[in-house]
């Protein structure tokens, strides 16, 4: 889980995730004896905040499920299967169009068992698979070991065993067993080179890139909400109060500073009171909510009226003037404050609908202060014009007088929240199947809708508040160009053109039915060991793919990034292509005994084979993860986690490619 703003704000770059291992959950087992024939084996699971781990029986095509698996089974057999327990969380997902079901924070398994008579023993593991907003973790395994009598004796051995993806980051030295060592003919393409690779750097974290996007979207946001008719005439009689209601002009700049933290402080406040309200997890799960996504469709169409001048969104009045007449009332800072709140309460019909949108948009990250970070950026602009005229009253003079441009500001507002309605309106369609909203018919009215604003920015549309004037400035063609360039560079959308810049928008390509593309990367081998040795013999740098079947960001990063022709041209002609499935189930020709960070553990099925050895060379666990290496098994680059900017994505190619060359 990836998350939209204005279009044209689409392409913030930023570096990949430095390696590291991540421990989110923790799951101990225990035998719980129901009676003389009937035991039962409980896991409790405690769940990193922003983490969730999936539940069971999902079925097909989805995410991982939870399962109880058996190695040993003596002495008792299976009574149904295994149960989940807890706050169970229920939610479309849109990459694999199905509902799926997962806990966060605590969960709890249960599988109950019937004794059949004398000793018994209970041997196996449990296999569960994690994921955050961002990344996805390969399949963990918990095992279990419990023995005792039958329907007259006691438990006599249970062991509690906690998560077994271990907690260090630098994954430790990791060995082999013999039979690892029997598979691979060469050993040394599995050593760590977890300190090689962090010798060409890390990257920012996708926290703070993500700290800094909201931010950035609310100040657009912000900076919209000032050029429109509730705010913009208010702007030099409030200065101008300020200045003339103190002989000492200092005096006067310090009230409008105050005024303008004040402005500040409201809005930040606003967006604490979101999250304290419904909390981060709850906003986060209003991304794939269906419900709530026709709500906030609902809502933005509401919004989009009311800019094209069907009615007008305000509070009552006696709202503002009360704070109005107390803030005449009173003296010092509290007055300043309490104008700063008027001034909020009286903007809310041109500020709402911003604020609006900011808000649903910001709800689908998985920050927790991301409303109040919108909001600080959204406030900072809107204070801004404030405390710079008071700094600078002879700019007034030069300040654009109100008129019509303000109104069609609001109308571009309206086109663009109708066009953004539609995004939350597919995710509904997507959940119960109605099939109204595919693909195509997504971008036919994305087109529709860009070519009328392009068409009333240029004079040939009106609404109710537009003045009759013929004439059409310079900002305002360009601006229509834009909007009808915009639409014209959808139209081959239809026919299945992959359009990178609303691939976050519209509906799945799955969704469309007639589709000619047909230039996906694939790669050539999932063997990591079959693969280098066709590398070494090509005389060709490595690409390891690490990937899941159930990992949402590995196919959003495969879709709007490998697809661009540099990328692919990178990766086709100049890499060899590994992809590791870190979650595929087959199962390896016999189990292999490795010994990891001192603990001997037991990997099972390829999937196994592939995180492992994720861990111990690259100090990684977290998907999607690309490294680039040369035929020794050497990095080439910084490795590279999931982040859609193609430019960053060619230059970690092109880095890798010029020191393989070296």
């Amino acid at each position: 889980m990836r998350k939209c703003a204005l279009f044209v704000f689409m392409s913030l770059a930023a570096l990949s995730l430095q390696a590291q291992i991540v421990d989110p959950v923790n799951v101990g087992s225990t035998l719980k004896t129901l009676s003389d024939e009937e035991v039962e084996v409980v896991f409790n699971a405690t769940i990193d905040r922003g983490w969730h781990v999936y539940s069971t029986d999902l079925g097909d095509g989805g995410p991982i499920s939870t399962t109880f698996n058996t190695d040993k089974l003596s002495g008792a057999e299976l009574d149904g299967t295994l149960r989940p327990q807890g706050d169970e969380i229920s939610t479309y997902d849109r990459l694999f169009e199905m509902n799926v079901r997962y806990f966060e924070k605590k969960a709890q398994f249960v599988q109950k068992l019937k004794l059949t008579g004398g000793a018994y023993l209970i041997e196996g593991y449990l296999e569960y698979a994690a994921c955050n907003e961002r990344n996805c973790l390969p399949p963990s395994q918990v095992s279990f070991s419990f023995s005792g009598e039958g329907p007259a004796g006691t438990v006599s051995a249970a062991t509690e065993t906690a998560a077994d993806v271990p907690a260090e980051s630098g994954g430790g030295e990791a060995t082999t067993g013999n039979a690892l060592t029997a598979a691979t003919d060469a050993a040394d393409l599995w050593s760590p080179v977890i300190d090689e690779l962090r010798h060409y750097g890390g990257q920012v974290s996708q926290e703070e890139k993500s700290w800094l996007y909201i931010f950035i979207t609310g100040f657009v946001g912000g900076l919209v909400a000032l050029f429109t008719p509730c705010v913009w005439p208010i702007i030099p009689m409030t200065v101008s109060f300020f200045l003339k209601r103190n002989k000492d002009r200092k005096k006067g700049v310090r009230d409008a500073w105050t005024y303008g933290a004040s402005i500040v402080v409201i809005y930040v406040a606003l967006g604490l009171i979101i999250t304290l309200l419904f909390g981060a997890s709850a906003l986060n799960a209003l991304s794939t909510n269906a419900i709530f996504n026709i709500f906030f469709c609902l809502l933005l169409v509401v919004f989009a009226a009311s800019f094209f001048g069907a009615f007008e969104i305000t509070l009552p009045s006696r709202w503002s003037n009360a704070v109005d007449s107390k803030s005449e009332a009173t003296s010092g800072l509290l007055s300043i404050f309490l104008m700063a709140f008027t001034l909020s309460l009286v903007s809310f019909s041109c500020t709402g609908p911003i604020i609006g949108f900011l808000l649903v948009e910001v709800s689908t990250t998985s920050n927790i202060l991301s409303p109040a970070m919108g909001m600080l950026g959204f406030a900072i602009a809107l204070a801004l014009p404030f405390t710079l005229f008071a700094l600078f009253p002879s700019w007034l003079k030069s300040m654009p007088k109100s008129g019509s441009w303000m109104n069609a500001i609001k109308v571009t507002l309206g086109f663009l929240e109708l066009a953004f309605a539609l995004k939350f309106l597919s995710v509904a369609d997507l959940a119960y199947g109605w099939r109204i909203l595919d693909r195509e018919t997504f971008l036919a009215i994305w087109i529709v809708l860009f070519a009328l604003l392009g068409l009333y920015l240029l004079g040939k549309i009106k609404f109710p508040h537009d003045d009759e004037g013929g004439k059409v400035s310079v900002p305002r063609f360009f601006l229509a160009l834009a909007s009808l360039a915009f639409a014209v560079y959808m139209v081959p959308g239809l026919w299945g053109a992959p359009l990178k810049a609303v691939s976050a928008f519209a509906p799945p390509m799955q969704t469309q039915d007639f589709n000619l593309y047909n230039k996906e990367v694939h790669a050539r081998f999932d063997d990591y060991d079959i693969g280098m040795e066709y590398a070494k013999r090509n005389g060709k740098p490595v690409m390891l793919d690490f990937t899941g079947f159930g990992c949402v960001n590995c196919r959003k990063m495969e879709l709007s990034v490998w697809t661009d022709a540099k990328v692919s041209d990178l990766i086709n002609n100049d890499y060899v292509l590994i992809t590791l499935y870190v979650d595929n189930k087959t199962p390896l020709p016999e189990p292999l005994k490795v010994e990891e960070n001192g603990t001997e553990r037991t990997l099972r099925t390829i999937g196994d084979k592939w995180s492992y050895l994720q861990r111990v060379k690259f100090g990684a666990n977290t998907q999607p993860f690309y490294v680039l290496i040369d035929n020794e098994g050497k990095p080439l680059n910084k490795s590279y986690s999931y982040d859609e900017s193609v430019p960053a994505y060619v230059d970690f190619l092109q880095t890798g490619l010029d020191n393989y060359k070296k």
